[in-house]
């Protein structure tokens, strides 16, 4: 392919890309394949010669598309949304067709400079504290890889990385039964354990981890001989939303000398609306580590996450290192890639800096208001159905119910939802019980594509009967 057929086809895809956008809401949410359907239809060997573009784009609509649950569609509901507005898209092609690898400042300045300034707009747009900084990470499951090794690392005076866990004793994390399970998998992979990491039961309106009860985990570990490392608090948990007392949490850190770690993943972007601090947000800039997706409710193309940090130089120790083709010369010149695991990087910024100016931090908030108000309007109309009941209230957009009967039911009943396809949702599990999750939080939803949801649980519940 030539620069000239490049152009061609690129203004081709751009216009089969709105034309997509424009019609989602004909299409089914979640893909209707059976497994293994897509695959059958694709050739078992690489071709030896050329096609032409013409073909393959025409495969991808006739075979790919099909196979491909809508994430952008305004009546996804399952989850958490990966949001991908315009303005991202458009900085996302500039990216990809500049294609620098953004590892270190040298590697491309405006990359590193401008990864500053939207980590530090969020940062003000959040109400943290000045003095924070942080790093665009691919994920919050990266981010809080990134805390626990720290965690880690501190709490063997920075040796693990050298000398290994051999003869360190058992390291302990502490967090409610209400995490996400990137925690469980970052004590897998920092070489914690599964057995080291402890949950402290979740309670409360907004199913958070009890203060009382982490200092007295603590102080039971102490006295068994174990090291603690590090607390992890959660603003928005997956399942059904829980959110932690941060300023409880930061107390019991204090007295322990913990690192602590919040995951606001989902939820985070909620607080650029300074009306849910009070209840959300008290206590915040006690912790270490913050991570919050844009990628998710504020609409940033997937993957972009921000990890905050308090003091860099905890994590600094524990990733940094510069061998002698990776040295920069300079003063206080930033290489992000020694702040996250990865070494190389893309220039994920610029779809932040394009999204903040197109829409504004007033656009974003109007948009993340409108579904905290439509979830709770939606949970009321549930509410008022007859055979259902609601299992978890709204905290801010999400929320949970069940129909009349048992866990299999709840499970026939979403399945039957997801295969009408006017609508996507999602089970969860609380409290021993199987829920049906639904989660506001598409950019381009709108209340009437939110009512909906109440129009075809009714229909579908009906036909099962």
């Amino acid at each position: 392919m030539n620069w000239d057929d490049f152009a061609e086809w690129s203004k081709h895809i751009a216009d089969w890309g709105a034309e997509y956008h424009k019609t989602l809401r004909d299409r089914p949410v979640r893909a209707q394949t059976k497994q293994g359907e897509i695959a059958a239809q694709l050739p078992a060997h690489p071709p030896q010669n050329p096609e032409q573009m013409d073909v393959i784009l025409k495969d991808f609509e006739d075979i790919i598309m099909p196979g491909m649950t809508h994430w952008q569609h305004p009546r996804f509901f399952a989850y958490f949304p990966a949001n991908a507005t315009p303005p991202s898209m458009l900085a996302e092609q500039l990216v990809n067709t500049v294609a620098a690898q953004c590892m270190l400042w040298q590697t491309s300045p405006a990359a590193t400079e401008v990864e500053g300034l939207v980590v530090d707009w969020l940062r003000q747009a959040l109400g943290l504290a000045e003095g924070f900084s942080g790093v665009i990470q691919d994920s919050a499951s990266s981010a809080t890889l990134s805390a626990i090794l720290t965690m880690r690392e501190r709490a063997t005076g920075y040796t693990g990385n050298r000398d290994g866990l051999n003869g360190k004793g058992a390291l302990r994390i502490y967090c409610s039964d209400q995490v996400h399970s990137s925690i469980d998998r970052a004590c897998w992979v920092a070489g914690i354990g599964q057995e080291n990491l402890i949950k402290i039961p979740a309670s409360g309106p907004r199913y958070g981890m009890d203060a009382q009860a982490l200092d007295a985990a603590i102080r039971s570990d102490i006295a068994a001989g174990h090291t603690p490392a590090g607390i992890v608090a959660i603003t928005g948990g997956t399942g059904v939303g829980g959110s932690d007392q941060l300023a409880p949490i930061i107390e019991v850190a204090k007295a322990f000398d913990l690192y602590t770690h919040l995951d606001a993943a989902w939820a985070g972007s909620a607080m650029i609306c300074p009306e849910f601090h009070n209840a959300f947000w008290n206590g915040v800039d006690g912790f270490d580590s913050i991570v919050f997706n844009p990628h998710k409710w504020l609409g940033a193309q997937f993957d972009c996450s921000i990890q905050f940090l308090r003091d860099a130089t905890p994590q600094l120790n524990t990733l940094k290192i510069e061998p002698e083709y990776l040295k920069t010369t300079g003063e206080d010149i930033i290489n992000y890639s020694e702040w996250t695991i990865p070494l190389g990087r893309r220039f994920r910024a610029l779809k932040l800096w394009f999204l903040v100016r197109s829409y504004g931090l007033e656009g974003l908030r109007a948009r993340i208001r409108n579904h905290v108000e439509w979830a709770q309007e939606l949970c009321e109309a549930l509410r008022a159905l007859e055979g259902f009941e609601i299992t978890t209230e709204p905290i801010l957009s999400l929320f949970s119910f069940r129909c009349t009967g048992d866990d299999d039911t709840q499970q026939r009943l979403v399945d039957a939802i997801n295969d009408d396809g006017r609508i996507y949702l999602t089970q969860g599990s609380f409290q021993g019980r199987k829920v049906i999750r639904v989660q506001v939080g598409q950019f381009e939803t709108t209340q009437q594509d939110v009512m909906a949801v109440k129009t075809v649980v009714q229909e579908i519940w009906e036909t099962l009967q």
